[in-house]
């Protein structure tokens, strides 16, 4: 099978295109066919010798990736949820070695969900890691109750995008921060309020939040501090939270704290329920050739990248 491996972490330069055998499969698995792949920041941060990298260093030479959408070709003798041919998506052993950069990928059946027949494999592929994410930080970190006000930063982004409309679902009102040229992307996923961070301080536009979702790290976190009302929440997904930010939040009684996302079939459930209904859908921006995976981490890296970047195989 095609596959793109990573013999060790550096630059995106590291991704070589091989052949590999197609793997074999535990009992508690199925394996996929893959059709589609998701990109996130964390398989650059990867790439480059941070991100999961510290986790996976020993399997070196390793194949990157963790979200896919694809379709059963073989089922663990102990797997009862899924059989040959069904359609399916998921993010793959996550935190971990998910070995999706391939054609086919050995996936424990607990960590996916069917695909919707009503939204294709790129769409799918999308709405796993950043879909989870979102999923996850609103239905379990903190439980969003209606009327909240919630702002998200980087709400064109992969995650942000779907925290919008995730929060827009449960009742929250939400206020999501972009670049100009996203405003109306923003405002389409159900956003009540856009803020231009290129031209206004978000510090300056918007107060009394009850949760902050920031998607950008660094000392926009601890900038956040200052727009969330005693008691509140800000949960941060990219990075650590800064000592800056840690020391502003206990001084306000602000609860400043990072979270990583974890592999959950049963929450990818909840993900097609509401991407099967259409109160959730999946932003691609653009969509590369299997052989163009370099290209697509390049786009990913720049910071620029508007909802999801998509691998078809």
């Amino acid at each position: 099978m095609k596959a793109i491996i990573t013999r060790e972490f550096g630059t995106a330069d590291s991704l070589e295109l091989t052949t590999l055998p197609i793997p074999s499969i535990k009992e508690d698995e199925v394996l996929v066919q893959v059709k589609a792949i998701s990109i996130n920041p964390v398989d650059i941060k990867t790439a480059i010798g941070k991100g999961m990298s510290g986790r996976i260093k020993e399997f070196l030479p390793v194949v990157l990736g963790w979200d896919i959408s694809g379709v059963v070709t073989e089922v663990g003798k102990n797997v009862t949820a899924f059989k040959k041919g069904d359609a399916v998506f998921g993010m793959v052993n996550f935190p971990g070695l998910g070995n999706a950069y391939a054609e086919y990928v050995a996936a424990p059946a607990g960590h996916l969900a069917l695909k919707p027949s009503n939204i294709s494999h790129e769409a799918a592929a999308a709405a796993t890691l950043a879909a989870l994410t979102a999923w996850q930080a609103f239905t379990q970190q903190v439980q969003v109750k209606a009327g909240q006000k919630i702002l998200i930063h980087a709400a064109a982004g992969g995650v942000g995008h779907y925290a919008v409309q995730i929060a827009k679902h449960l009742g929250a009102y939400v206020i999501g921060t972009s670049s100009a040229k996203n405003k109306d992307l923003v405002l389409s996923l159900g956003a009540d309020e856009h803020i231009d961070y290129t031209s206004v301080h978000f510090e300056d536009a918007v107060k009394d939040v009850d949760i902050v979702l920031d998607a950008i790290g660094g000392e926009n976190a601890a900038r956040s501090v200052d727009v969330v009302k005693q008691g509140g929440t800000i949960i941060s997904i990219p990075s650590g939270v800064p000592a800056t930010g840690a020391d502003k939040a206990k001084e306000k009684d602000v609860h400043l704290f990072f979270f990583l996302v974890s592999s959950s079939g049963k929450d990818m459930q909840e993900i097609a329920t509401l991407l099967e209904q259409g109160k959730l859908r999946s932003h691609v921006s653009r969509i590369f050739p299997f052989e163009e995976m370099k290209a697509a981490h390049e786009v990913i890296a720049s910071g620029r990248a508007q909802g999801k970047i998509i691998i078809t195989i």
